[in-house]
């Protein structure tokens, strides 16, 4: 493969954008190479500025589920472009959004639509905060909830990725609001609880963590997390921007059978427009303006366009509940087949994953925490992803981010994916 119109237009880019991107992992640098540029995609196919196909495991990091370009999707994003493409005025398809979320998330009784990720849990922490009346926050070092500063503190994804664990610019009084626990250590959530009475407002968590790589919570870790925080009055926040509607219709928490009392949501509910929301139980959104005192506003919150492509696809989804299935199968083959040629290789790997996401470690395992995935060699991911991209496999450029598999994704692709990582992908890092 020849990258030089992707390394032309990284040179220009440079000279506008800081690290001539708008997000720091697509810059490659935990990878050690310059980023391809990416012109269009197609099923379960990135195809770059150079003309080189790849195979592609980040579905814009989860929300392609039914693979890029689906059909459905498309005509009505074309229908809704022919009735304009912002209003900043009520419309039905935010009605329409809020009931299909709502129908499908047990926990949810009302929503709110906002613009990201980071916007939706900036905005339920701000409702937590407005509810109890209290300030303080508990995370766990290595969940990523987007940038917002209060979450800039032990976080994982692109910060981790980078070498850097907090962030500049993150003011000391909003760092200190801000608790960090272990995942998957109870004992470690009790002690902070114990040690702040009556002081925290909210816990926050990835019910299945996916920016310190894909890291799953043990037996008992969620259902003891909902025991804490009603003892101590707290709530507690899902952060399902990564697993709502990925592994199941109803989001990781129908999944582990977990009411949480606000939950996040993002990337998928668009359809890789960008769009988040958040939501929870009657009493806590009706904190939110003009109901309450919470102030949350946006002039592209419910955007037409955004709307029309998520409500189709979860639709499809929900019309089609054996297609959850039929993903789970294919990637099962793939994590199944990447453990079983580290087994075969000898090589110290570790592959976690549940339904259509995982992660293939570069340590030996157990992968259950920010402290064993820390373990990984990030220099032989890095050779690693090197050689899956030159044999046209597109994976995500850091050690810790999670791989998506979709509806896309055929036997063809399972198989090839497999071969090049079996034949040449994994002999060099043992």
């Amino acid at each position: 493969m020849t990258f030089s119109r992707s390394h032309e237009l990284f040179s220009e880019a440079v000279k506008y954008m800081p690290g001539g991107v708008n997000s720091p992992v697509r810059a490659y640098r935990a990878v050690g190479r310059e980023p391809v540029f990416i012109r269009r995609a197609d099923g379960a196919y990135l195809f770059d500025e150079d003309g080189n196909r790849y195979i592609d495991y980040v579905g814009s990091w989860g929300p392609a589920i039914l693979g890029h370009n689906n059909p459905v999707v498309i005509s009505a994003i074309m229908d809704a472009l022919g009735r304009g493409l912002s209003f900043g005025a009520a419309t039905e398809a935010e009605t329409t959004m809020a009931k299909l979320l709502c129908g499908a998330v047990p926990s949810l009784d009302m929503v709110r639509i906002v613009n990201s990720g980071t916007e939706a849990v900036m905005s339920a922490i701000r409702t937590a905060r407005g509810f109890t009346g209290r300030e303080k926050i508990i995370k766990f070092a290595g969940c990523y909830h987007g940038h917002a500063d209060s979450m800039l503190v032990k976080a994982g994804s692109g910060l981790l990725s980078g070498a850097s664990p907090d962030s500049a610019g993150v003011g000391t009084a909003v760092a200190a609001s801000t608790l960090v626990a272990t995942f998957n250590s109870l004992d470690s959530v009790a002690a902070l609880f114990e040690r702040n009475k009556n002081e925290i407002a909210a816990l926050i968590v990835e019910p299945v963590a996916a920016n310190m790589g894909v890291v799953l919570p043990e037996k008992g870790f969620l259902e003891g997390l909902r025991d804490l925080c009603t003892q101590e009055g707290a709530l507690l926040i899902f952060d399902e921007v990564i697993t709502g509607f990925r592994l199941g219709f109803g989001g990781a928490q129908s999944m582990f059978s977990i009411r949480p009392d606000l939950s996040c949501f993002g990337k998928i509910i668009g359809a890789g427009l960008p769009v988040g929301a958040y939501g929870g139980r009657r009493g806590v959104m009706e904190m939110v303006a003009p109901l309450g005192p919470v102030y949350q506003a946006g002039t592209l919150s419910g955007n037409p366009i955004a709307m029309a492509a998520g409500i189709a696809q979860l639709i499809f989804l929900r019309d089609h509940p054996e297609l959850y299935r039929s993903i789970e199968v294919q990637a099962g083959r793939l994590f199944g087949g990447l453990a079983e040629i580290a087994q075969k290789k000898g090589a110290a790997c570790t592959v976690n994953s549940i339904g259509s996401i995982g992660s293939l470690f570069f340590t030996r395992g157990p992968v259950r925490d920010f402290s064993s995935a820390l373990r990984s060699d990030t220099k032989r991911y890095s050779v690693y992803f090197s050689y899956m991209l030159e044999n046209g496999v597109y994976q995500a450029p850091a050690q810790f981010e999670a791989l998506f598999v979709s509806a896309a994704h055929t036997d063809r692709e399972i198989d090839q994916t497999l071969e090049i990582a079996g034949q040449s992908g994994f002999n060099r890092y043992v």
